[in-house]
């Protein structure tokens, strides 16, 4: 274990991993080196295994073993990264704290960079966003710049494109973060919603340094639903003004009919346009009916209050599943000092 200063302020790297065996020994290398650049620090590294099915946990208990600054907590299954970034933070005890992901595409060189700028522009949080999307599919890019710009219309939170996970931040706002006890998480939209300066640095797209991406198209689409269904109620507005448009709709219908039968004109009637009537106004109301469905069912997961992980080992205990502390379970939304 490195030599450390007593008197030193503390900041706590949180890298959540899953299954991400071939890029940790590297990120362990990577992570080490910026430590010991930034001497006038200490440093805890808290390395979250969500669930991992390769040798994750192994490597997380021996770099613990190794080197007493980094500890590590193993999720009884696969939570999510949003369980496991909360999990991290709530374990945290820096004065502040970092997020990046183990495979090297938040580069911890840039670490030393971020604390500069926080110090210097005297700002809450130093947030990373990519200059570039190369290397990333075509059809990936269209639809992230998409999903930024029809967030950024529809809610009152605004993200900045192609943000990162990678984000410094002060204790403070790490304990606004922690003050949202919600269920479903959404991490980005939850670092704008407190608040709090954030000054941004760009850098370009890096690749993995190993192993393989865990966000597939449509885990990314899923994602990207659970965003707008927590910061923004636009669809449900949607939905009301497309029921009100087809009342319209059906009522000058009626008065059409009623006139033309009046005037004498005769209507014809025929299979094909009255199904293409009703297929359209049912395709709408289950549209509607699905808008309603997902935000029910977000209500439903808040008011179970389920813990939005659960812990099967930690660095603080002896591997047999038994926790330590109370604190390392999700009940216990709020840090205590």
């Amino acid at each position: 274990m490195e030599h450390e200063n007593a008197n030193a302020e503390l900041i706590s790297v949180m890298v959540p991993c899953f299954n991400e065996e071939a890029s940790l020994p590297l990120f362990y290398e990577e992570i080490r080196k910026t430590m010991s650049e930034m001497s006038a620090y200490t440093f805890e590294v808290i390395l979250v295994d969500d669930g991992s099915k390769d040798g994750t946990l192994p490597l997380l208990r021996s770099f613990s073993l190794e080197d007493g600054r980094f500890r590590y907590l193993s999720f009884s299954r696969n939570f999510g990264k949003e369980a496991a970034m909360l999990a991290a933070l709530q374990a945290s005890k820096g004065d502040y704290v970092v997020y990046m992901d183990a495979d090297l595409q938040d580069p911890p060189s840039m670490l030393p960079k971020m604390m500069s700028v926080l110090k210097e522009k005297n700002v809450d949080s130093v947030g990373t966003r990519r200059s570039n999307r190369k290397g990333e599919p075509l059809l990936r890019s269209i639809f992230a710049r998409m999903f930024y710009g029809l967030m950024n219309k529809i809610s009152n939170v605004k993200l900045v494109p192609s943000a990162r996970d990678y984000r410094l931040m002060t204790r403070r706002m790490a304990d606004a973060v922690l003050s949202l006890c919600e269920y479903n998480r959404f991490s980005k939209g939850m670092f704008e919603w407190v608040g709090f300066t954030t000054e941004w640095l760009s850098y370009p797209n890096i690749e993995r340094a190993a192993g393989k991406t865990k966000f597939s198209f449509w885990k990314l689409m899923k994602y990207s639903i659970e965003c707008i269904t927590g910061f923004s109620t636009a669809p449900l507005m949607f939905a009301s003004l497309m029921g009100a448009f087809l009342c319209f709709a059906a009522f000058c219908g009626i008065i059409v009919i009623v006139i033309r039968y009046f005037i004498g004109v005769s209507s014809a009637f025929g299979w094909p346009s009255m199904m293409c009537v009703v297929l359209f106004v049912g395709g709408v109301l289950e549209w509607s009916i699905g808008i309603l469905g997902t935000y029910l069912s977000k209500t439903y997961l808040e008011v179970k209050r389920r813990p939005v992980f659960l812990l099967k080992e930690s660095s603080e205990t002896s591997g047999d599943g038994h926790s330590v502390d109370r604190r390392d379970s999700v009940t216990e939304n709020v840090r205590e000092e």
